[in-house]
């Protein structure tokens, strides 16, 4: 019987979900956006918001969905996946509680001091703005400053980094926020890896690293992300195979701790003198780095999902031997003013031998215009980071006006900053 597959959201990481399961399945869509890579995968697309779990669990049953896959966090948060199960439609992605992994950044830290889950820094919550703030004062040391809701990856400030302690204070006290993470500054390279988990099985995916600043050099305010880039190893060139290894311990322990928990668990680490720490968790793909997993990921996504539904054993997962560099193009003035209207040049054909991922664009008679988020991404996949960076860059030269590009992202003097700020750290001739 062939699966029909419900998927959730309209942005490049859900267009990469979208070109991983099309080919196994009858694909529908619901977002609140409509993305033309996505439309032209799919049977139908329906316009509704993807907080709207009652709306959404209603057009699954009207096209007659045996599977659902969410992607944004959003989604997660309304309860969209407690909507899909109760209609009978099998859902990869967690339910409302136990998204709190992600959408609830204090019960996360609590959840791993509670659970002795490796790789927390120490931490402090607190309900009351005045008294983070007066934490955060007395703090022998710089902290990132987070409020416990979902902000869209914008919210975080670190002191010794973007802001001082006074303007760290000054952001909590003007913010609209009443709840508030407070913890020590980790300070390393970064870096994710994702996880296919259901039926206790935890299978994981080759480690990708996320740039969220917005500028060349790693400069300016943080973003959704600018691009990412994977190795054709499991780990990165400035990561051990036990860094790796390690990582996926924190991932394993914190699966063990959750109570049935559907989806992809995503961890975010800081690799720093100690080993990984853990930056953050997230309860589904990221994005960018969907788009550098799943091209390379040769076991199909299909069969991923039934296994999970069906309680069977999750399958083991190959992956291509092959490096990815996903760039993203953005509106000018992205983050913080960004300007919409700008015609967008790319299109399936002008990439070449790159993958086109759409995310936010406004699709018109004449054409692709960008609006005021990320527009589209951009991946090179290729047998080392150095040659697929120069099929996604290549991929860009026709990007056009009103767009921006973060051109360093999986280019060799930046992989090579990272190289030798790991070797400084650690102490290596």
């Amino acid at each position: 019987m062939s699966e029909t597959v419900l998927l959730v959201g309209g942005g490049g990481r859900e267009h990469a979900i979208a070109r991983a399961v099309a080919d196994d399945c009858d694909l529908y869509a619901c977002a609140s956006n409509r993305n033309p890579g996505i439309a032209r995968l799919a049977e139908g697309v329906e316009l509704v918001d993807e907080r709207d779990a009652e709306a959404i669990a209603a057009y699954a049953e009207e096209v007659g969905a045996t599977l659902a896959v969410i992607g944004p966090e959003s989604a997660l948060e309304a309860g969209v996946a407690d909507a899909l199960e109760a209609a009978g439609v099998f859902t990869f992605g967690p339910k409302r509680e136990a998204a709190r992994i992600e959408t609830d950044k204090s019960f996360q830290r609590r959840f791993m001091r509670e659970n002795g889950i490796p790789g927390c820094p120490e931490f402090e919550t607190f309900d009351d703005p005045d008294a983070a703030c007066e934490y955060l004062r007395s703090y022998d040391g710089d902290v990132a400053v987070k409020p416990a809701g979902l902000t869209g990856g914008k919210g975080v400030k670190v002191t010794g980094d973007q802001v001082t302690k006074d303007e760290a204070v000054e952001y909590v006290q003007s913010s609209d926020y009443d709840e508030w993470v407070v913890e020590e500054r980790l300070v390393g390279e970064e870096f994710t890896v994702q996880a296919f988990v259901a039926n206790g099985d935890v299978r994981v995916t080759p480690a990708v690293q996320d740039h969220k600043r917005a500028y060349e050099g790693d400069e300016g305010p943080n973003t959704g992300g600018m691009g990412s880039y994977s190795d054709a190893s499991l780990e990165l060139p400035f990561m051990e195979p036990e860094d790796y290894h390690a990582a996926v311990e924190v991932l394993e322990a914190t699966v063990a701790a959750l109570d049935e928990y559907t989806g992809v668990l995503y961890g975010q680490f800081m690799l720093g003198t100690d080993g990984p720490r853990v930056v953050e968790f997230n309860a589904r793909f990221g994005d960018p780095e969907a788009m550098n997993t799943l091209p390379v990921l040769r076991t199909p996504f299909v069969d991923v999902l039934t296994a999970a539904r069906d309680g069977e054993s999750l399958p083991d997962l190959t992956f291509a031997d092959s490096a990815t560099v996903c760039k993203y193009a953005v509106p000018d003035g992205y983050p913080t003013d960004p300007e919409d209207g700008a015609r967008i040049e790319v299109d399936e054909d002008s990439v070449g031998n790159a993958l086109l991922f759409y995310a936010s664009v406004d699709e018109r008679e004449d054409g692709l215009y960008t609006t005021t988020s990320r527009s589209f991404a951009v991946v090179g996949v290729e047998d080392t980071i150095d040659r697929a960076e120069q099929v996604a860059d290549g991929a860009l030269a026709a990007a056009g006006d009103g767009l921006r590009v973060r051109h360093d992202i999986g280019k060799p003097d930046l992989v090579r900053r990272r190289i030798d700020h790991m070797r400084d750290l650690r102490g290596d001739d």
